[in-house]
């Protein structure tokens, strides 16, 4: 795992333990809520968007 992975991990992990002490999630809404923040995360970081995970056509 890279040092920007490890990072995004950690980003996401403080996000969702806001949003559990605020009480936006819960633990049935944990795991879907948690790869979504991920993703958004992610895709910020590097600049991913969700057209790249498509081959080329052409």
């Amino acid at each position: 795992m890279s040092s920007i992975d490890e990072l995004i991990l950690r980003s996401t992990k403080e996000i969702v333990v806001k949003f559990i002490e605020t009480g936006r999630v819960g633990p049935a809404g944990f795991e879907e809520t948690f790869k979504a923040i991920y993703k958004t995360v992610e895709q910020t970081v590097k600049g991913v968007q969700e057209d790249d995970d498509a081959e080329p056509s052409g």
